[in-house]
């Protein structure tokens, strides 16, 4: 048996609409949004009376996507601090291809975003950055140069 694809990463957040303009302005759509309860939920994730909303955002393209999940019981944890360093355990941030990363990078920053350091240029080949939003989440731009 082969592995067939990367399906989704799940993103638990306490903001979940400030998540969500966040993506959408990084230029996800909107796949869905539904809210999940029951034995088989609360079996699935090892928790109890689990009572959450779950949305999903696509890439434009449609192969990446990213669930956003919002705890309404049991409440969520947070572990460390929302401005956890780069160099934290863990999983640490989710890269994206963009094609104008001035004007990405422009309108998350309108939203409240922050560069964690600066935009560098990698050789000939790329321009890199990395910029965190809602609830410490780090994303990754890269815009291939010629």
């Amino acid at each position: 048996m082969t592995l067939k694809r990367m399906d989704n990463v799940l993103i638990v957040v306490d903001d979940l609409e400030a998540a969500k303009a966040f993506f959408f302005a990084l230029g996800m759509e909107l796949e869905g949004e539904t809210s999940v309860e029951g034995s088989s939920v609360d079996s699935l994730i090892g928790l109890k009376d689990v009572r959450a909303t779950l949305t999903l955002m696509r890439t434009p393209d449609g192969h990446g996507r990213i669930e956003l999940d919002k705890f309404h019981t049991p409440n969520a944890i947070r572990l460390g601090p929302v401005d956890a360093p780069v160099n934290t355990l863990g999983i640490r941030r989710i890269m994206f291809a963009v094609d104008d990363m001035d004007a990405v990078v422009a309108r998350l920053r309108a939203l409240g975003a922050e560069l964690v350091g600066g935009v560098v240029q990698y050789e000939d080949t790329y321009r890199l950055c990395y910029i965190r939003g809602p609830e410490g989440i780090i994303v990754g731009l890269a815009e291939q140069l010629s």
